[in-house]
Formats: C-alpha cells, structure tokens, sequence
C-alpha cells in the first residue's frame, strides 16, 4: 500500500443518522455497501451488466471518431467541461469519450492550482487559454466553476469573489457560445454514501490511492455545504445558451454512455448514425438544476 497519511474517523450524520466512518479500516461498512447505489434517489437497483455496456460504448465511441473528421473538415471546434462531487466519475467518463480520438486535436486540460501570476490575473484567464483552436475537440476536467464550488466552501475565495463569479459566468459564457464554439457543461450527481464508497475504494486500492486528496478528506463532513453551493451555481449559471447537462452517475456506466448520447445528438456532423446512438434514459440525464435530487 503507498503511504499516506493517516486519517482520523469521522462523525457524519446521514440520513437523520449518526455515522462514524473510518477510511483507514479495510473493511467497507456494510451500511455504505448496502446503500451506496440507491443514494441520491438513484432510480435502478443494479448496475448496466458490462457486455451491454461494451457494446453500446463502442458504437458511441465509432460515432465520436467520426464528429473529430468533421471537427476537422469543418474546423468547427467543441468545448466541454465536466463538473461533479468528489469521486463523481470525471476522469473515467473522459476516458471513455477520448479513448479511440486522435490525441494531436482532442486534449484533456487538467489544471493544478494558480501560480501566483494568474492568481493576480482575470480569473478567467487561464482558462481561456486552453480552448479550443479550429478542429479540435477540448475536454476540461474541472474548469472556472471551481470558484462554485471547492473555493466558496474551502474558504479559498471571499463571498464576494464567488457572488462576482456566479453573475459574470453567464456573460463569460455567451462570449463562447457567441463565437461557434459547441459548448457542453456536464454535472455529475452521486449520492453521499457512494462517495464514501468511492472515497473508501480509492484508499484502499494501491492503484487508485492517488486519487485520494487532502482535499476529499477535508470534504467528508461538509456534504449539505457543498450541495447548497452546488444548488446556487446550476440556478445562477443554467442558461438558455450554456444550459447544465445533469447526470446522475451511480452507475458510472449509464451515465458515461448518456452523456456520449448527449453530445452525439447535439451535433450536427457527417454521417450520424443515429440507430447507433440510441436514446438518451431520461431517468439518467437531465437539464438544469430542476434534476438534481
């Protein structure tokens, strides 16, 4: 196991209920084991079975090929970001949309905290920089809503700073939509006890214990501050331009075949296969804040 520090148990309440949650303890609560799919009112009771999954992915993954031909014959240029809880599924859904793209026009931007230089910059300088040019095809993990989110509850910006944040966005984001660029946001919703499970999988497998940050330790308790701050960006930033895509992301694979759905359907590119596609399950994916549970 790689050493990391070790962490003292936590009292949270859950449900009405008391709960003391040890990451550092192999064993899985047999509370959180038991509950962690139907959290959040997550409406199916077992998981997509992996050779449906498999199948419909990689119809959607042919699909995606072709929308980067038609990025790069068009030179019409897709920007999307994906937003989510800790341990929401990010990473993984990112994997599945560019696994079978050409690296050399669709990028993944991941950024670490500002340097000091963009910290005294526009605070959506940094960003801007890495949008799209003609062709390409841009997949932010975690983008400028960390100061809806992470910052106003971390107490990494004032009040004032996140109040600026959610009026300015939606002008920011017509700027985008107003210069062609397709543009996606997606939310990836889960309820808490999956989290946890999530949260407790990471520790515990020497593979993934990476992913496990100070910073998921230190969110453990503040669950009901980091849903206000959440139910306060998709009201103040869902626009008729730049709407919220929620997806409810229990099952990591409905949702990431979903929201492949979703961008499929959205754009208008050569030789759509639209069988291919399927239908979006309304149960999974919504829009706006009205979706989320």
């Amino acid at each position: 196991m790689t050493d990391i520090q070790e962490n003292k148990p936590v009292e949270l309440v859950i449900n009405g209920k008391e709960r003391i949650f040890d990451i550092d303890n192999p064993d899985l609560p047999g509370w959180i084991d038991k509950q962690a799919l139907a959290s959040g009112d997550y409406p199916y009771d077992k998981k997509l079975d992996s050779d449906t999954y498999d199948k419909m992915l990689e119809k959607l993954q042919i699909e995606l090929v072709k929308v980067q031909f038609w990025l790069q014959a068009t030179g019409k240029r897709v920007l999307t970001l994906f937003e989510g809880r800790d341990a929401a599924g990010k990473g993984g859904v990112i994997l599945a949309t560019n696994s079978y793209m050409n690296p050399r026009s669709a990028r993944v931007v991941a950024l670490t905290k500002p340097t000091e230089t963009e910290s005294g910059q526009w605070y959506y300088q940094r960003y801007v920089t890495h949008f799209p040019t003609a062709g390409e095809f841009v997949m932010f993990d975690r983008s400028w809503y960390n100061r809806a989110g992470v910052e106003p509850v971390m107490g990494f910006c004032t009040p004032e700073q996140h109040q600026h944040f959610l009026k300015q966005t939606p002008r920011f984001e017509k700027l985008i939509t107003g210069d062609g660029i397709h543009f996606f946001k997606f939310w990836l919703d889960i309820g808490r006890e999956m989290q946890l499970k999530r949260f407790h999988d990471r520790r515990h497998d020497p593979l993934k214990v990476w992913k496990l940050s100070p910073m998921d330790i230190a969110a453990l308790t503040k669950w009901d501050l980091y849903s206000d701050a959440r139910d306060q960006m998709l009201k103040q930033t869902h626009s008729q331009h730049a709407p919220w895509t929620v997806v409810r992301a229990n099952d990591k694979r409905r949702a990431r075949l979903d929201l492949i759905r979703h961008i499929l359907k959205t754009l208008d590119y050569d030789g759509k296969d639209k069988a291919a596609i399927g239908e979006i399950d309304d149960k999974i994916l919504g829009s706006g804040p009205g979706f989320v549970k």
